[in-house]
């Protein structure tokens, strides 16, 4: 019986075939925490009497969720990840580096066909490089850094299959939201998706990045863009499924008419057709985080951007994914363009996101977000709205001071 990707890279490590529905122990290719989860991490470690994690040079730390710290809280337990890192000789990404998901693949902790645990609900974002990537809880992640391992159920996949081409202006975001309405938050729960078919064999690393990443949105353990397309600075084996491979449940889309698409209010997947919400006002405009915040997406807002002025009731926040990332953006002229345009310009990492600190909205506020949630109180303040959109819609609506399409600007 053929396999999907999710059970052949499994089978690479547990070193026979299995298929889902199985319960295996495998040996994982590395693991991370932020400091979200790290400092439980931490204290779950010690208090199941580890001594020393499994490989220093295979586990990592990264403080991107509240950074800097808001408060004294928060700055001793960042303190408390400097101090475990230090002590076991690991690397701890600092305050400013990047968001874990970023770091993680810039810095090659994790590459094709690994399996690669995070203590974050977006680990799968690393399933653009075609690695089986998910994420579990402090504890697990503490078990996983003592031992190597980790147990896992072989999920069942759900394979994704889109044609056409995506029209001027349309984004991989737009198709993610699309994908994410159509399979719902709650379509895919602890099922792998395979995202395969000439649209994503068009994407860049940092598009497929977007799409693997709000799997999470649909409930997924794990979600893999087909490697077709894929292009690395270094040599990869790909993992393709088999053609007789076994799919719990197919879509096929053809996505070439495919309009701007904007997330409403309160969950990922209440997605529409821009046009349903075109001039509705907003109040704030944010572009970064894990699902949006790469080179590219800041460059579409600067295209978008260059030589006018944000709306003047609009506040623009951007939180570039890295500092890596940020560098280039100065270096190709685009954090100047965004600046004088009207933008702030916060630390590399989660930013307002998360909701605990720098960028909370006020009650009765608009918010239009490149982000991947939009449940209520998601960025803080259970008394504010937020719409989902791609990088081109943020900077277009915050340019008009309305919700609008895009596609104007950029053809």
């Amino acid at each position: 019986m053929g396999q999907t990707i999710s059970e052949k890279i499994i089978s690479n490590h547990i070193g026979k075939k299995v298929y889902a529905g199985e319960l295996v122990v495998s040996e994982v290719d590395g693991c991370m925490a932020s400091d979200t989860t790290g400092p439980l991490t931490i204290k779950a470690f010690h208090e199941m009497g580890g001594k020393k994690v499994f490989s220093p040079d295979k586990c990592a730390l990264i403080i991107d969720h509240a950074a800097p710290s808001p408060n004294e809280r928060i700055a001793n337990l960042h303190k408390m990840m400097r101090d475990f890192a230090k002590e076991q000789g690991m690397r701890l990404f600092e305050i400013g580096e990047g968001i874990c998901h970023q770091v993680m693949v810039e810095n090659a902790y994790v590459k094709p066909g690994n399996i690669f645990i995070g203590a974050d609900s977006h680990t799968p974002t690393y399933g653009a490089l075609n690695a089986f990537a998910c994420g579990v809880g402090s504890t697990d992640l503490a078990a996983t850094m003592m031992t190597g391992k980790i147990w896992l159920k072989v999920p069942q996949t759900i394979q994704i299959n889109c044609s056409g081409k995506l029209q001027e202006g349309v984004t991989a975001k737009d198709l993610i939201l699309f994908l994410v309405g159509k399979v719902t938050v709650s379509g895919a729960t602890y099922q792998a998706i395979e995202f395969t078919g000439e649209t994503f064999e068009r994407l860049s690393l940092a598009s497929r990045m977007t799409v693997a990443n709000m799997s999470s949105e649909m409930g997924a353990k794990t979600g893999i863009v087909h490697p077709k397309g894929l292009k690395l600075d270094y040599d990869f084996e790909a993992i393709t499924p088999d053609e007789d491979a076994n799919y719990i449940k197919t879509f096929d889309f053809d996505v070439a008419g495919l309009e701007p698409q904007v997330s409403a209010p309160e969950s990922p997947d209440n997605v529409h057709n821009i046009s349903n919400y075109e001039g509705t006002k907003i109040n704030y405009a944010f572009i970064g985080t894990c699902c949006n915040g790469r080179l590219e997406d800041l460059n579409i807002a600067a295209e978008i951007l260059k030589g006018k002025k944000i709306h003047p009731d609009v506040r623009m926040v951007i939180a570039p994914a890295s500092q890596s990332v940020l560098l280039d953006a100065i270096s190709n002229g685009t954090m100047s363009t965004l600046i004088e345009a009207g933008a702030s310009l916060i630390t590399s990492g989660c930013g307002p996101c998360v909701g605990t600190h720098q960028g909370v909205p006020a009650d009765g506020e608009v918010v239009i977000s490149a982000a991947n949630r939009n449940f209520r109180g998601r960025m803080g303040n259970p008394n504010s709205n937020i719409y989902l959109g791609a990088p081109s819609t943020v900077a277009a609506s915050a340019l008009e001071g309305q919700i609008v399409n895009p596609k104007k600007y950029l053809v």
